[in-house]
């Protein structure tokens, strides 16, 4: 909306000549609606419009339209200055002089102040640049027991938690279920994860089961800064915001640990820096944990060192490979998301467009699919000869990633290990090509290898850079080769429930576990507490298990309520 031409103030009537005339008979709100551009129709056309009506000029040189039984009646001017709408100079030009857009949006629709998603809800650019760090928040309790973005984001992320709930029902079951019981009093959790709204819904689940639990982020893109608020605002000291430095990182999980007058006794970590914080800098705390919960293959590649080392002090579960974590999390959450990280961030169609997966587990498996549905032309590279020939016989080329580096439009990946794809890699690629992670940890892909004075850092929007090579080729980078989902977009929350209520249940089993029945050892969930998380999550789709009869169960050699299958039995 630009201000009126030739400046002046917006509150002074417009000269004569500039206003739109007063409406004369036959004016109606016809003439009202016309567009600016548009001119009162003629007295002649309105003439020739119906054939009972006679013209003849009136005596002041205006036009008169004479009917059939004499009457004479003035015809409205001819009115050659465009018209303007009735209420145009009243609403439009009494523009704000002093008020930011923030206030102009708020004026416009008061429903934009309901939508975190609005510029209403954000604050301003002085406040984005200050660090967590150096602010002094309280909640409406006066703690100041964490440390996050913007404590007033709270009820924003309260809504965002609500919704979640809603596709999380097993957590919720289990809430209602055990919370009499309160399985976890007493239990002090220190947990290291990605803070969403579904991590939001585990904690609070933990907490109505008697637990106090303190948190920090187990990526420094991942957390949603207004979830983080209302956990913060709820009680929980939460210490995490998005964007964090690689200091700011280790700060808050030092913030979490290293407390007056309270010491963990359970672990919930998600890819190891947490257990090997505690390790590093107060390894005597092990003497009062009862055990660890690790959900990553990073996280638990760590704990069998640790344990082959026979440095492992206490006894952890191992969620990444439970049958719940593997074969939904892990390949139905990746197949839905990493269309969607790709899509907020590139803008890109993916029909036609040469793809290479690097590593074919079940992250891989999940992400192939989804590509080839959109008619993306997929290639996978893998160490392992079984994975590979799955690869084959779904219908994927088999490649080394040197054979189609020059020519693929996407490098995805998710095989967990390091230098995956390499400084040279990233100098033969095509321009434009998109290079992404969707493993856990950020070491796949050698970032590090292109802060490099030749090379030119271009940030386009949020997460997303251009890496430019002097001869003007680019890539473009997601997320700093960081987790492509939790970084860029979101992930399924039904799919997370079900890692959410292992992680709930491995935590329960391993605080309430007698002494002697874990030793100092990396374990995996029992398959009976698999099939019962599976369980939970049946009624939302309405469906029926089949029992089995006597005679089948003696037939099988089977307890008729499970577990179903041996410990080896691959799904």
């Amino acid at each position: 909306m630009a201000p009126p031409a030739g400046g002046g103030d917006p509150e002074a009537p417009a000269p004569a000549a500039e206003r739109p005339p007063a409406p004369g008979p036959g004016s109606g709100s016809a003439a009202a609606l016309s567009p600016a551009a548009g001119k009162v129709p003629q007295a002649s056309a309105m003439k020739r419009s119906d054939p009972h009506h006679q013209h003849q000029r009136h005596r002041d040189g205006g036009e008169a339209l004479v009917s059939p039984d004499g009457t004479v009646t003035e015809a409205p001017r001819t009115v050659k200055k465009q018209i303007q709408f009735a209420d145009q100079k009243q609403e439009f030009n009494k523009r704000p002089t002093k008020i930011g857009r923030r206030s102009l949006s708020r004026s416009i629709s008061q429903s934009s102040t309901d939508s975190y998603s609005s510029a209403a809800s954000y604050t301003d650019s002085s406040d984005d640049e200050t660090s967590p760090r150096d602010k002094q928040q309280k909640n409406s309790k006066g703690s100041s027991d964490f440390c996050v973005k913007n404590i007033k984001q709270a009820e924003f992320g309260r809504r965002e938690i609500e919704i979640a709930e809603q596709e999380m029902p097993a957590l919720m079951a289990l809430r209602k279920r055990a919370q009499g019981e309160k399985p976890l009093a007493g239990a002090k959790i220190v947990g290291c994860t990605h803070i969403t709204a579904q991590t939001a819904v585990l904690m609070e689940t933990l907490g109505a089961l008697g637990a106090q639990c303190r948190w920090a982020a187990c990526n420094i893109y991942s957390t949603l800064n207004e979830v983080a608020a209302a956990l913060a605002e709820s009680g929980f000291p939460v210490f995490a915001w998005k964007g964090e430095s690689e200091d700011d990182f280790w700060w808050c999980i030092d913030r979490c640990v290293n407390v007056e007058g309270w010491q963990p006794n359970m672990i919930l970590d998600d890819g190891g820096d947490l257990t090997h914080w505690i390790y590093k800098k107060y390894p005597n705390m092990f003497k009062k944990i009862k055990g660890i919960v690790e959900e990553s293959v990073t996280g638990v590649h760590r704990l069998y060192q640790l344990s082959k080392a026979g440095k492992l002090c206490v006894p952890a579960m191992n969620v990444n490979d439970s049958v719940t974590k593997q074969k939904f999390d892990n390949l139905y959450c990746c197949r839905e998301s990493i269309l969607d990280g790709l899509k907020r961030t590139t803008d890109m169609m993916f029909g036609g467009k040469q793809v290479v997966v690097c590593g074919y587990g079940e992250v891989g498996k999940g992400c192939c699919a989804a590509l080839k549905a959109m008619g993306s032309i997929v290639y996978v590279t893998e160490i392992d000869p079984i994975c590979a020939l799955q690869a084959c016989m779904d219908g994927f080329r088999l490649v080394k990633l040197n054979e189609v580096i020059r020519q693929v439009d996407i490098v995805i990946t998710c095989t967990g290990n390091k230098n995956v794809v390499t400084r040279e890699h990233l100098d033969r690629m095509k321009n434009s090509c998109i290079v992404c992670n969707m493993g856990h940890s950020n070491t796949e892909i050698d970032v590090a290898s292109l802060r490099t004075p030749e090379l030119t850092w271009e940030r386009v929007r949020s997460q997303v850079d251009h890496v430019i090579w002097p001869d003007g080729k680019r890539i473009v980078l997601l997320a700093e080769g960081r987790l492509l989902n939790l970084s860029c977009s979101t992930v399924p929350t039904f799919v997370l429930s079900i890692t959410a209520t292992t992680q709930a249940l491995a935590l329960i089993e391993l605080y309430n576990a007698p002494e002697g029945r874990y030793k100092q050892d990396v374990y995996l969930l029992p398959k009976k507490m698999d099939e019962y998380v599976a369980s939970l999550h049946l009624p939302t789709f309405d469906a029926h298990l089949t029992e089995l009869t006597d005679e089948q169960a003696k037939y099988l050699g089977l307890n008729k309520n499970g577990p179903f299958k041996p410990n080896y039995y691959r799904y």
